[in-house]
């Protein structure tokens, strides 16, 4: 198994990536926020979770080991696959603990590929995994909350029809100095 790899990034389409180790480029998906983060040409490292099946042999990325951890946690929970897995690690971990907090699997319905049924599913699941890891629901780097991260604009922007990582991304995108729900609302529409 690939515990991790360092090397020069390449970047691809969103959500991925190669990494140049010696000569070998390894192909990996990761996280959307990952991928912003990563520039062309630099050396990185990426902590590696490998995916195989008689059909597919895949590598997962991740910046940090929290991250795979989580990532491998939610392979475990039934319904949810790798790709679905990404989608969640996209999620800022600040969304992810308030869903658990308030008991919310509404919010967790605005992932791609979490309906209503696997949404209630995976609240038990986070809920249970955060008592016993809670390290991996602290807001560390790319999933820091940002001051402007308003839960009103972000359920705005769901009921609009986009998913969780695009609106984070926007909305953490944002100048500081929008003061309003709406200000920031019609901003992340410009921007998306």
């Amino acid at each position: 198994m690939i515990a991790h790899l360092h090397g020069t990034v390449t970047r691809h389409r969103p959500g991925e990536v190669t990494v140049d180790v010696n000569g070998v480029g390894y192909r990996a998906l990761v996280p959307l926020d990952v991928w912003e983060q990563l520039e062309e040409g630099v050396v990185a490292k990426l902590w590696i979770s490998t995916f195989v099946r008689e059909d597919r042999f895949d590598l997962f990325g991740f910046l940090s080991q929290h991250s795979r951890t989580l990532f491998n946690e939610l392979l475990g929970v039934p319904g949810i696959g790798p790709r679905t897995a990404l989608e969640i690690c996209s999620v800022p971990r600040s969304l992810i603990s308030l869903a658990i907090r308030e008991q919310d699997s509404t919010q967790l319905t605005s992932i791609k590929g979490i309906g209503k049924k696997t949404a209630e599913k995976l609240l038990l699941e986070l809920k249970s995994l955060a008592e016993k890891l809670p390290a991996l629901f602290e807001e560390t780097g790319s999933h820091s909350a940002h001051p402007s991260l308003d839960l009103d604009a972000v359920a705005a922007l769901e009921t609009l029809g986009y998913d969780a990582p695009t609106i984070a991304h926007a909305l953490k995108s944002l100048p500081l100095d929008l003061a309003t729900t709406e200000d920031r609302v019609a901003a992340a529409l410009r921007s998306l």
